[in-house]
């Protein structure tokens, strides 16, 4: 019997890889698609047409991804779960901790706080908190390569205590959303490459300083500086991570494989290569390289596909182990 799913906010650059990804997968049939900006236009890549958020009813489907922008995502998850149906949210309504930490990022206080705290969803890092529950919070594009990168070393007590580390992170146009504006213009994007919101004022910040201080509480402020890319998609990030003394390369490459060996999501490049945007656009998973120049710090690089890993095919990655699916169910091929 398959799982009946609604998409919200489906027409959106996020909501339409969804869609497709949805499309491959053999366990879940997806029910309604739901557009107030184009209801009654035909959904790509399925005989359904848009409808808008008037027109469905949530007790149809046994869950909802909700690729609605902040603010307007939890009253919709607190819906869906009041309905009994399941609940990935892609905005960052369920991202932080408490309602306070989700106002100083986002500077409005917060639609559901009775929400709060919903479990993480990067499965490489959270998985077992993930399982068969009712909701799960899909993580930014940014904080999901920021977070890959520096997790590991997070997790074993290496990073220097209190000490800054800098996540310098470059990502494709499409990051920013399909509604037009002018700094996303053609005309000013290409030829271009331009950082934007640096330093500790990305609302993304807020996401990555949380999660490391759940895996390392002596961890040092987070300082972000994003870049706008002249391509379509795809992200990279370089995380300058300072180290405690007495790391050797091998020890830091035994943490990152005993991290990462068995994840069907992970490529753990060999030293001397260096993870790139090509390796790791339209596909599902993250390519990651180490680097290590001077003793006191290493360098880690991830790649991933922001609209992927970093948020279409991540949410199906959760919406899998919501179920007790195998979690490459609809994202890997078997042969």
């Amino acid at each position: 019997m398959s799982i009946r799913i609604g998409v919200y906010g489906a027409s959106g650059y996020t909501g339409q890889e969804l869609i497709a990804l949805l499309d491959a997968h053999q366990e879940f049939a997806l029910t309604f698609a739901v557009s107030d900006q184009f209801a009654g236009q035909k959904v790509p890549q399925s005989d359904l047409t848009y409808r808008p958020s008037d027109a469905v009813d949530i007790v149809a489907v046994d869950m909802v991804f909700l690729c609605t922008p902040h603010g307007a995502s939890a009253p919709l998850a607190a819906q869906a779960l009041d309905a009994g149906a399941k609940v990935v949210d892609l905005s960052a309504d369920l991202r932080f901790q408490s309602a306070t930490e989700y106002q100083q990022w986002y500077q409005q206080p917060h639609p559901a706080p009775a929400l709060l705290p919903t479990p993480y969803g990067i499965p490489e890092l959270n998985r077992y908190n993930l399982i068969n529950i009712n909701a799960i919070a899909n993580p930014g594009c940014y904080p999901t390569a920021a977070l890959l990168a520096v997790a590991p070393l997070a997790k074993v007590g290496a990073l220097e205590s209190f000490a800054p580390v800098i996540v310098d992170a470059k990502s494709g146009v499409s990051g920013a959303g399909r509604a037009p504006s002018e700094t996303t213009h053609f005309v000013e994007v290409y030829g271009d490459t331009r950082p934007y919101k640096i330093g500790r004022q990305h609302r993304h910040t807020g996401e990555i300083d949380q999660e490391l201080r759940i895996m390392f509480p002596d961890a040092g402020p987070v300082i972000f500086s994003p870049h706008l890319l002249p391509i379509d998609r795809g992200l990279i990030c370089t995380a300058y991570i300072p180290l405690k003394e007495n790391w050797t390369q091998s020890q830091i490459r035994e943490v990152y494989e005993a991290q990462y060996y068995a994840e069907p999501f992970i490529r753990l490049l060999p030293y001397g290569e260096t993870a790139r945007v090509k390796d790791a656009v339209r596909t599902n998973g993250a390519v990651i390289s180490l680097h290590h120049p001077v003793p006191e710090m290493v360098l880690v690089v991830c790649a991933i596909d922001n609209l992927r890993k970093g948020a279409a095919s991540q949410a199906i990655q959760n919406a899998n182990l919501m179920f007790n699916l195998p979690e490459t169910a609809g994202l890997i091929t078997s042969t």
